[in-house]
């Protein structure tokens, strides 16, 4: 395993180290202390009723406060106090602080009380395997409600070696290593089709803003699923 997404790591990220094993972690919170919603998000879940949510993995809380922006009472969780300290005072500066709950906690672990409407994730990389994590997660949905995950693509050996990764994504160093990554395929199968149904199974690639402003091309995996009834 290249890295352990451990809580060590996550507090080195935030606090702004490079020693993470990662040159490009250098300045990522600073990357994503400003970085805007995530397009999928915007795509896939305007048009959902606004209800409890679930924020796995919230980084600098751009997708927790789009989401309570719109209505949605939110519930923001991360392994990281960095994360939490910068999202918080988005929040505030956004005057939807009264809309979003913040939780530190290690969502490898962690198990909430309640089920969600949605639940949310985001490049997150956890410290279980990456199709553990997900399943992890769909077990958090509501009947009814809806699972949304936006990953880092898998490239097989290229994505392992760095060929294709999205060199200044502000949500990972210069590329993403194999275990943080997925496919569509490989998400779909934990999620039973007796249980769910699929709606969105993508895999695409994106250009954006990378850091210094130069192009960068992003490669993403995207599931919206829906919990049956």
């Amino acid at each position: 395993m290249t890295h352990e997404f451990d809580r060590r790591y996550w507090d080195r990220v935030w606090s702004g180290a490079a020693d993470t094993g990662n040159a490009g972690d250098a300045g990522r919170a600073s990357a994503m202390a400003t970085s805007p919603p995530n397009p999928h998000l915007v795509r896939e879940i305007a048009g959902l009723s606004p209800g409890a949510a679930l924020e796995a993995g919230f980084g600098a809380g751009a997708e927790a406060l789009w989401l309570a922006s719109r209505g949605w009472r939110v519930t923001g969780v991360d392994l990281a106090a960095g994360a939490l300290e910068v999202a918080a005072r988005r929040a505030a500066a956004a005057g939807l602080a009264d809309r979003v709950s913040w939780l530190e906690a290690d969502l490898s672990a962690w198990e909430p009380e309640v089920r969600f409407g949605l639940v949310t994730t985001h490049y997150a990389h956890p410290s279980i395997p990456q199709l553990d994590f997900y399943e992890r997660l769909a077990g958090w949905v509501a009947p009814g409600g809806t699972l949304f995950i936006v990953g880092h693509l898998h490239h097989g050996e290229r994505g392992a070696h760095g060929h294709h990764g999205a060199a200044g994504h502000p949500h990972h160093g210069a590329h993403p290593p194999a275990e943080a990554s997925a496919t569509a395929a490989g998400i779909t199968s934990v999620l039973g089709r007796d249980r769910w149904r699929i709606d969105t199974a993508l895999e695409c690639s994106r250009e954006m803003a990378g850091r210094g402003g130069a192009a960068v091309t992003v490669h993403d995996v995207v599931v919206r699923a829906t919990r049956r009834t």
